[in-house]
């Protein structure tokens, strides 16, 4: 039996495509369930072009392909076709196709399997939909729409969704949710704390954490307002916005965020832009935060929620869908993602007991609901019937 093949199971060969090897949440979302698909005893294999040559942010037990990635001149709509070429340009290896089942992650690799499919290269793939952007640019949108109606399959992380699809697109997604690694992501310390703290110029704190970089869709000018009001109360308070490594363009809202800190009269040291952080760092960067800011204004999931809270930590979030659906009541501080004083009350309550321990004992109990494994399981049905419409 070769490794990870499960008794009784036929295996399926499914390539998994990512838009960039990068941190983001779809890419994590890609690899953890590729692992689970080689768990249940199938041969998965995560594809993203790579124009650095450096190979995915983390190590995964599944097989990986960096495509090589060309250099392009251009705005976003040039990058997008840059790397749907090179997709392209790397299946044209028609021994690079011989997989049961191709599943794209986003617009970029679902474009390029559309294509494959246009010319008969490929007969059918499957499309995970995180979320739907607003583009301003009639391309964008253009290029996003076809990569989902183009799909002969979808999958959604949330029942939300789901309705918006239906109602946007005309499709009908099975939803299959989000998982959490609980033995990664626990309260449990690994030593890394101290050398992370130290790194980062963290004193007493408390440390409020933001992840996914500063974005629009992040909320992230609200959260450094919300800061702002805990940091009059707080002096020593920290705030740590890590991530942000995206292929869109923020330089607007990156230079409006630039100019709320400067005319701010917050201390230099009291916002820390970590940017990526090393992956193998992120259980430990939860442990060391008192609270993640999590105020969205649109999500898919909001995978960062459940990897916080199975370290242990406790979240203030926006009372919006997704979050709703996975999240009781008492499950964490609920704020209005429209008000900078509702982030800002919610990131207090987190922060004082007795909710502060509450809603950590809460939080693993919503952790432990979330397996990779069940994620991985929820796809198979959908990539049978795929295999079943190849091979009729």
């Amino acid at each position: 039996m070769r490794p990870g093949e499960c008794a009784g199971v036929t295996p399926l060969r499914i390539a998994i495509l990512c838009h960039s090897t990068n941190p983001r949440g779809g890419v994590a979302h890609a690899l953890d369930l590729a692992a689970s698909l080689l768990e249940l005893g199938h041969e998965p294999t995560v594809l993203a072009p790579d124009p650095r040559s450096a190979g995915f942010f983390r190590e995964s037990a599944c097989s990986t392909e960096s495509v090589s990635a060309r250099r392009y001149e251009g705005g976003v709509v040039e990058m997008v076709e840059a790397r749907v070429a090179d997709y392209l340009a790397y299946f044209d290896d028609p021994r690079r196709r011989r997989f049961d089942v191709f599943h794209a992650q986003d617009s970029i690799s679902a474009n390029a399997l559309a294509r494959l499919k246009q010319d008969r290269r490929i007969e059918r793939f499957a499309r995970t939909v995180h979320h739907v952007d607003r583009f301003e640019d009639a391309r964008l949108e253009a290029l996003q729409r076809r990569a989902i109606v183009a799909a002969d399959a979808h999958f959604v992380v949330s029942a939300m969704w789901r309705s918006r699809l239906a109602a946007e697109y005309g499709v009908s997604p099975d939803v299959v949710g989000n998982g959490v690694d609980v033995g990664r992501f626990s309260p449990k310390e690994d030593g890394r704390e101290a050398a992370l703290r130290e790194r980062l110029g963290l004193g007493a704190g408390p440390v409020v954490l933001a992840v996914g970089g500063v974005e629009r869709r992040k909320n992230t000018r609200a959260i450094l307002e919300a800061f702002r009001q805990i940091e009059r109360i707080m002096p020593a308070a920290r705030l740590v916005i890590a991530g942000g490594v995206s292929l869109l363009d923020h330089s607007d809202y990156h230079a409006e965020f630039a100019r709320d800190i400067a005319s701010s009269d917050l201390p230099v040291e009291a916002v820390i832009l970590a940017g990526a952080v090393d992956d193998a760092d992120m259980p430990a960067l939860y442990r060391i935060a008192d609270v993640l800011a999590f105020p969205s204004i649109a999500e898919g999931f909001g995978l960062a929620v459940l990897e916080a809270m199975a370290s242990g930590l406790p979240v203030a979030v926006s009372h919006i869908p997704p979050f709703t659906e996975y999240l009781g009541d008492d499950d964490a501080a609920w704020c209005d993602p429209g008000s900078a004083g509702s982030i800002a009350n919610a990131l207090m309550a987190a922060l004082s007991e007795p909710l502060r321990s509450r809603f950590a004992e809460r939080g693993s109990k919503v952790a432990a609901r979330h397996s990779w494994r069940e994620v991985a399981a929820r796809h198979l049905p959908v990539y049978e019937r795929l295999t079943e419409r190849v091979h009729a």
